[in-house]
């Protein structure tokens, strides 16, 4: 795909009114009492930020000058209504909804970079232990987790290979890279800088001529193809029907099809032992009452000496148990089942459940940041056949632009863990 010439906007032609595709966005809900806290909190919240809202008639909120990163809220009732209902989910439902919008893309990752910086502290200490009764705790630990598993990776990673095409690059990794200069990466670097980011994590494992390895999560393949190129035998398994017929194409295509075994097949069902195991943010999915599970299969399938290649995002280990049980804005339309674990919850589940330790880690949340930016500027410029309606072109882009916001905040960050066995 050649590159595409970049014109952004977060601004919507107008409100959403009517669509049968997004029923919570376009159904208002009434304006109530609550509402009325939410005022009155965004109010409080806001008024020592270095952050502008702009209201109809002229009012400004906020600590900030017009020169500061600024919400363009048209519709105050609706998102006063949406916020006082659903809170966080209610916050992006109103921008998919057009009732605000900032001046362009980057303002809108400067907005949300503002709040993620003072997430702990936007609600004031006194309201903080009435957050259970208001949050909206998650549907999802009920489930049948093997059913949900493959519900949910279909949800997200089966939308359309065209759709996921037009924003990554060539090698369609999706996961951060790693480049030699986050600050200054550039569209040209992201190629090279996801092969950096997947050698350093197949060198760690120790992947080469001859290794037995297994990878939890294929992706598109390019990891796998990286590793048979290394001369490795590589058993891949993913839930995505989409990602396995791209997958076993690009490796055939790439004369590796004999190196190369692509399942479809729930990693707990994998039996034999292997030399190396890679996982690229795939933990992400797991869902916290399922990591003993997860780092457990590890362990079993690890040969003695064997060493595993993992990749994470992660958030503070406070926040995580702050937020466990929130169902999220995140887990409605992108990630359903999805959870970031922590450095101290992986520490903890190995420690607990497993004979594995962390050997090596590496922490380059700026590096997604910038991964994240140059997917945005893409998915922006994309042509709208291939990206969906304007819902779904706004919630991407809230979207991209929330999980960078999250790494410009260091609210969230990537690592890198190389894992090994002590017996």
């Amino acid at each position: 795909m050649t590159d595409l010439a970049v014109s952004t906007t977060s601004r919507p032609s107008e409100p959403v009114t009517a669509t049968t595709n997004w029923p919570d966005v376009s159904r208002v809900p009434r304006y109530t009492w609550r509402s009325s806290i939410a005022r009155t909190l965004v109010r409080s919240a806001v008024q020592n930020l270095p952050l502008r809202i702009e209201l109809p008639g002229g009012e400004a909120l906020g600590g900030g000058s017009p020169d500061s990163p600024t919400m363009i809220v048209t519709s105050p009732e609706a998102f006063y209504a949406r916020l006082g209902r659903d809170g966080l989910i209610g916050f992006g439902e109103s921008f998919m909804a057009g009732e605000w919008h900032t001046r362009d893309a980057e303002d809108l990752t400067s907005v949300l970079t503002v709040l993620a910086s003072n997430v702990a502290t936007l609600i004031p200490p006194s309201w903080q232990r009435l957050r259970r009764f208001a949050v909206r705790h998650s549907p999802i630990e009920t489930r049948d987790w093997r059913r949900a598993a493959k519900e949910d990776i279909a949800a997200h990673y089966d939308l359309s290979n065209d759709m996921f095409a037009a924003f990554l690059d060539a090698t369609m990794t999706y996961s951060s890279a790693l480049f030699d200069n986050p600050a200054t990466a550039a569209w040209i670097d992201l190629l090279p800088a996801q092969h950096a980011k997947i050698d350093r994590l197949l060198d760690g494992a120790g992947v080469g001529a001859g290794t037995r390895m297994l990878e939890i999560g294929t992706g598109w393949g390019e990891l796998a193809i990286r590793a048979a190129r290394r001369g490795a035998h590589v058993t891949t398994v993913t839930l995505s029907e989409e990602q396995a017929s791209l997958a076993r194409r690009r490796i055939a295509e790439a004369g590796l099809a004999e190196r190369v075994d692509v399942r479809l097949q729930d990693y707990r069902d994998v039996t034999g032992r292997f030399d190396a195991i890679v996982s690229v943010e795939m933990i992400e999915a797991v869902g916290y009452h399922q990591w003993p599970t997860y780092f457990s299969a590890l362990d079993r399938l690890l040969a003695p000496g064997g060493k595993i290649g993992l990749q994470a995002i992660t958030m503070p280990d406070d926040r995580l148990e702050a937020t466990r049980h929130t169902y999220t804005w995140i887990q409605k339309y992108i990630f359903p089942g999805g959870l970031l674990p922590s450095t101290e919850a992986i520490t903890r589940t190995l420690q607990r459940h497993t004979s594995l330790r962390i050997t090596d880690r590496l922490q380059f949340g700026p590096h997604y940041a910038a991964t994240l930016r140059l997917w945005r500027e893409r998915f922006d410029a994309a042509d709208s056949t291939v990206v969906g309606d304007d819902v779904f072109r706004r919630m991407w882009q809230f979207y991209l632009c929330y999980a960078r916001a999250g790494f410009e905040a260091g609210y969230i960050d990537v690592q890198q863990f190389i894992l090994a066995g002590t017996r």
